[in-house]
């Protein structure tokens, strides 16, 4: 069943009497043109990411590297011919912009690609691309299957890392990749755990079976791993480059041992055929609910004309039934009560979450700081407090997104409709968030020459030998003699430890105080980032249940509009009239039917 036509059948029945109908539908049309599933591939870099795509496609589109390869997401889609762009901002826009003028898709020669996309091509992003595109005639692309071969710049536990986790609310699948050098880290784990709050279905891909002998045993140990954050999570051993050698030579076996069939199927089956079914789900509970709507517009006049004498009764129970919708209606400040209160609540319990994790980051800063001096290691405990606070701005922004899906379900009790749709929600995008905070500044390391300590030693030992000196002049001795000399060499040593000590408390002292600033700019920058996010989810909740409570009122009005009317149509026009109630009807019924067809037949090999 082609469930475009069926959903454009539906709008050219709602016509222009049920424009709210239509607008319903028109926005299912839309998700249905899109089909694409979007199988996200991360992991730490030099794991074989972009070797993976490659191998599964059977086409070098990804750029591979022995240093850091890819700097911008590569998304490879299904094309009747190869093809490849670029999409970046707008003119005169830089990738932060507020406004809303879309990106600029520019073509780009397909054996160019990687100078767009690679690290050595585009170092650092430094063109400032969104993404790439590339277009394959490819069977295991065929039906919406969209991969994604993300950035690996700086690990899963750098600030970079954001980027990634920016696009797994619009996943439909996340595979992890890693190789089978070393078991899973705490950092893949820890990021497997964020990315199944945002995206159910993850897969763990182990790559470079051909390269370690020990695969299996490092299988096992990934597997206990995987199950200690969720059962049956799918582990998938590979070998990209067998994989790519079977293609060239045609080679069944060595596919089959390359591991890849298993990873194809659980894309293809798994992944492709869920959406699908889910796609048809939500397309026949929109199908059922127009055909409901006009089923009992139109059949509130039909019943009028057919049997008049019960039209007074009719009108009552519309009219009652009115008085309910309107009686909602106005009950609708209970549900905008419940989303100001829960968005209320919710900026509240975030800026205490956001204040609470990085409290937490600069405590285990400051201990760090106080276990020894910051001076000569402040670049990679710099680059460690800017890893941790990434990872606490994405923790509270999923916990964010979660909370506001959760906000969104706390509205919907108010509706007692069945299988109603939520409105679509993103929260959990952290791109760029980080970007107006300023970088840890600079701390002087500390570092004394030899002039300098000898010249603190000296400062010291000057009052020891004059002290020493004079005291032992008045056994007349000479000012300058072992015993003064001796000790002015133990309080030079003590002045230069005290002077040492000094300056290590005062490093240790302005370290604390250039973390504690910028954690407050942090808190700073993404709260205020947050909750203008946070406004715009209360506005997308009021306006999508705002629309569901005037669509069902519209239904009832109309439906008593037509009572009436047909209770005052002359008996010569009650015939004709009939016949085109019937026909309509008739039409909303085989409507109604199809609809339901859609949840009941199987899915076809192909998506939509």
């Amino acid at each position: 069943m082609d469930l475009v036509k069926l959903v454009e059948q539906g709008i050219a029945l709602t016509g222009e009497d049920r424009p709210d109908l239509g607008r319903r539908l028109e926005q299912t049309r839309r998700r249905l043109l899109d089909p694409s599933v979007r199988v996200m591939v991360v992991g730490e870099f030099k794991q074989g990411k972009s070797q993976l795509v490659n191998a599964l496609v059977n086409a070098p589109v990804c750029p591979v590297d022995d240093d850091v390869a890819t700097s911008v997401p590569t998304i490879v889609r299904h094309g009747e011919k190869p093809a490849a762009f670029v999409v970046g901002p707008p003119p005169g826009r830089s990738p932060e912009g507020d406004d809303d003028a879309p990106p600029v898709r520019e073509p780009v020669p397909l054996a160019e690609l990687a100078g767009y996309v690679s690290e050595r091509g585009n170092p650092g992003n430094e063109r400032r691309l969104l993404a790439a595109e590339v277009f394959l005639p490819r069977m295991i692309l065929s039906g919406g299957l969209a991969i994604v071969d993300s950035p690996g710049v700086g690990g899963l536990e750098s600030p970079h890392s954001l980027t990634t986790l920016t696009a797994l609310p619009g996943a439909d699948v996340v595979l992890l990749v890693s190789d089978a050098s070393q078991e899973h880290t705490e950092p893949e784990m820890r990021f497997l755990r964020q990315a199944m709050r945002m995206c159910p279905n993850v897969g763990c891909v182990i790559t470079k079976t051909d390269i370690y002998p020990d695969w299996r045993r490092i299988v096992e140990l990934d597997r206990r791993h995987l199950d200690a954050v969720a059962p049956n999570i799918p582990i998938f051993p590979v070998s990209s480059v067998l994989r790519l050698h079977a293609a060239k030579e045609q080679d069944r076996e060595l596919n089959e041992e390359s591991g890849f069939p298993a990873l194809v199927r659980y894309l293809r089956q798994d992944i492709l055929g869920q959406a699908e079914r889910l796609a048809r789900r939500s397309v026949a509970h929109d199908l059922r609910s127009t055909a409901d709507n006009l089923r009992m517009s139109i059949g509130a006049e039909l019943q009028a004309l057919q049997n008049p004498g019960a039209t007074p009764q009719l009108i009552v129970d519309l009219e009652d039934a009115k008085t309910k919708a309107d009686e909602q209606r106005r009950r609708s400040a209970r549900w905008q009560i419940t989303l100001a209160d829960g968005m209320t609540d919710l900026i509240s319990d975030m800026e205490h979450d956001l204040r609470d994790r990085m409290r937490a980051v600069m405590r285990e800063a400051e201990e760090a700081i106080d276990r020894g001096d910051p001076g000569p290691v402040w670049e990679q405990f710099s680059d460690w407090f800017e890893q941790r606070t990434a990872s606490a701005v994405s923790d509270t922004f999923v916990w964010t997104d979660e909370r506001s899906q959760w906000l969104a379900r706390q509205v919907a009790d108010h509706f007692s409709l069945e299988e109603l749709r939520l409105p679509d929600l993103r929260v959990a995008d952290t791109e760029d968030v980080l970007d107006r905070v300023e970088p840890v500044p600079f701390l002087d390391p500390g570092y004394m020459g030899m002039s300098q300590k000898v010249l603190v030693g000296m400062r010291g030992s000057y009052g020891g030998i004059l002290m020493f000196g004079l005291l032992t002049g008045l056994l007349g001795m000479s000012l300058v003699n072992p015993l003064s000399v001796g000790a002015g060499l133990l309080i030079g040593t003590k002045a230069y430890r005290d002077d040492r000590e000094t300056r290590l408390k005062r490093r240790q002292a302005e370290a604390k105080a250039l973390v504690r600033r910028a954690t407050d700019d942090v808190i700073f920058q993404v709260g205020k980032q947050l909750k203008d996010r946070l406004r715009l989810v209360q506005r997308a909740i009021r306006d999508h249940f705002t629309d569901l409570a005037e669509e069902h009122h519209r239904t009832l009005a109309d439906s008593v509009q037509a009572a009436q009317k047909a209770a005052t149509t002359y008996a010569t026009e009650r015939e004709g009239r009939i016949k085109e109630l019937r026909a309509e009807l008739a039409r909303v019924e085989k409507f109604r039917s199809e609809a339901d067809r859609v949840d009941k037949e199987p899915a076809p090999a192909g998506r939509r």
